[in-house]
């Protein structure tokens, strides 16, 4: 299993009339705390991108529970459960402090850059592969 977490303070900006973020600010949220993951794991998105690989959204789903309002200082835990073939799943919390503010989930699937799908690289394939013991 891989896990990281990626902290994110809410701008003023993502929030609507009402005070609370904007829903689809989420999203953004899972992205980063995505791109966050793989530099910490050691193969950066934007390598897999010189190498000819892309990771499009295929599925993403968001349960929101309670409100993040401006200036809040969140977590945003992203999990993968099992190693990727063609697919990755990434599993999202994100979190005030101990509070669950939402829960969501994407799935991504690897493709070549003519759009036609693929294996990630073998270093991808090897790195994450030692996670899952």
């Amino acid at each position: 299993m891989i896990q990281t977490q990626t902290s994110i303070r809410v701008r003023y900006a993502e929030t609507d009339k009402m005070g609370l973020v904007y829903h689809g600010n989420y999203l953004t949220w899972f992205e980063a705390a995505r791109v966050e993951m793989l530099d910490i794991i050691g193969y950066p998105y934007k390598q897999l991108e010189e190498e000819g690989f892309f990771l499009p959204v295929l599925e993403i789903n968001v349960r929101y529970r309670r409100p993040a309002f401006f200036d809040d200082r969140l977590s945003v835990r992203v999990t993968i459960k099992e190693k990727p073939l063609v697919k990755i799943h990434c599993d999202y919390e994100v979190l005030r402090h101990d509070e669950l503010l939402a829960t969501g989930w994407s799935r991504h699937g690897f493709i070549n850059p003519q759009g036609e799908p693929v294996r990630p690289p073998r270093p991808l394939i090897d790195l994450m592969g030692s996670h899952f013991a």
